[in-house]
């Protein structure tokens, strides 16, 4: 009796093996047809990097100043010109000096009646001080925000030109954040940074938005970049920073993407995470220059020479993979 049990039990185990192997085979052979449909969208860095010396054209970006305005309008245009549905908040902000500025984020979003989002975010505006510059003389200068704000926005500018072209399953919508760097690096306080994204959180672009996730650039265009685990994005989205950190490694950016654990940063994804959408920072934590990031953050020698295709490169085509990956 216990031998003829046995006998059922291995044919009844061969014929579930042979159903699951079937089942397998299917799935499979579903998930290769559903791969081949997905678009091969290449990330364009030199058009990137022409993004990049377009915006520092216009000089530092101060809000309040001339160059910033040109250069809301120009970012504008961008977007509407790559067929998106452009949004503009504009409000002003009080900083933590006192200083009443102008600001405005710039939203973008594609495929508006998507149900299943993904947000991109990154800051447009430049330090009204460089006060880690070498230079003490020089330490009431702008900065010119080559790496510090233009090279995310540049990344998502070429993101939206293949959205354009490519029209993804999923929304996507840019949000260009005003007002990140006039903040109290003395003070120890979160709420000084940020400015323009603590406004859309209170007030986002349409009521009840809520997308699956989203994703902060940020210092995402210098050479010998290294994108530690935020503290922060592991602590809020553990999950969303394990597929992005694998997307970019299967991808061959692992010299870019590590898995290393980083700092604890206070940037945009902050405020969104608050705001209860889960969202992670890619930023630059190489350390060249001995405050954690690169050699050039916050002084006036943030210009475009500074700029590594290759960098560029790493971090557009990993958001242009994970936006196709759906």
């Amino acid at each position: 009796m216990k031998y003829f049990c046995f006998l059922i039990m291995a044919v009844m185990a061969l014929a579930g093996c042979s159903s699951r192997t079937k089942q397998g085979a299917e799935t499979q052979a579903a998930a290769v047809e559903a791969k081949a449909a997905v678009p091969e969208v290449e990330f364009d860095a030199d058009s990137a990097y022409a993004r990049v010396v377009e915006q520092c054209a216009f000089g530092p970006r101060v809000p309040g100043s001339e160059a910033h305005r040109r250069c809301g309008d120009y970012l504008a245009g961008r977007l509407r010109s790559y067929g998106a549905a452009v949004t503009e908040q504009r409000m002003t902000l009080t900083t933590f000096d006192g200083t009443e500025i102008n600001c405005r984020n710039i939203i973008g979003e594609y495929n508006p009646d998507a149900s299943k989002r993904l947000l991109l975010l990154a800051h447009w505006d430049c330090r009204p001080w460089a006060d880690n510059d070498p230079d003490p003389a020089r330490r009431r200068e702008p900065v010119p925000g080559a790496n510090d704000g233009a090279s995310g926005v540049a990344v998502l500018l070429e993101v939206a030109r293949q959205l354009s072209v490519n029209a993804p399953k999923i929304g996507v919508d840019i949000l260009l954040t005003d007002a990140e760097d006039w903040g109290d690096s003395g003070a120890g306080n979160d709420d000084t940074w940020a400015l323009g994204t603590q406004y859309w959180a209170a007030n986002p672009h349409k009521p009840g938005y809520r997308p699956m996730y989203g994703i902060l650039l940020d210092m995402v265009g210098a050479g010998g970049a290294v994108f530690a685990r935020e503290y922060f994005s592991t602590y809020y989205a553990r999950g969303i920073v394990d597929e992005v950190w694998r997307v970019a490694q299967a991808a061959g950016y692992g010299d870019y993407f590590v898995d290393d654990s980083g700092g604890a940063i206070t940037d945009d994804h902050i405020f969104v995470n608050r705001a209860g959408i889960p969202c992670i920072d890619i930023i630059d934590q190489s350390g060249d220059g001995g405050t954690g990031f690169f050699k050039q953050w916050h002084t006036t020698g943030d210009t475009p020479d500074i700029i590594d295709t290759a960098t560029l490169k790493a971090v557009g085509q990993t958001m242009l993979n994970v936006i196709y990956n759906y």
